[in-house]
């Protein structure tokens, strides 16, 4: 298991600087996972509410009001360029 998210920082258009409980940081642009998908994830595409994310210190990842919340293991592996696992 990889650190889980201390805080995060909208930098850009789906863009997020994330600082990791092992001290990492590192800038994930989101565009590809949630860039014009529909159903929970169409209110993000929407600047002011993807501004919006915050942490979830309990999942140790981020959270948008509407519920929605990314894999913290992804976001580690893609915010420090490690190849992302599938599966283990």
């Amino acid at each position: 298991m990889n650190p889980r998210i201390r805080s995060v920082r909208v930098t850009g258009p789906m863009l997020v600087a994330l600082e990791f409980t092992d001290g990492t940081v590192g800038s994930v642009n989101l565009s590809t996972w949630i860039g014009g998908r529909a159903g929970v994830f169409a209110p993000l595409q929407d600047a002011a509410f993807f501004a919006q994310v915050s942490v979830d210190l309990e999942a140790g990842t981020i959270v948008w009001p509407n519920g929605v919340d990314l894999d913290p293991d992804m976001l580690y592996e893609t915010a420090n360029g490690a190849a992302v696992r599938l599966s283990d």
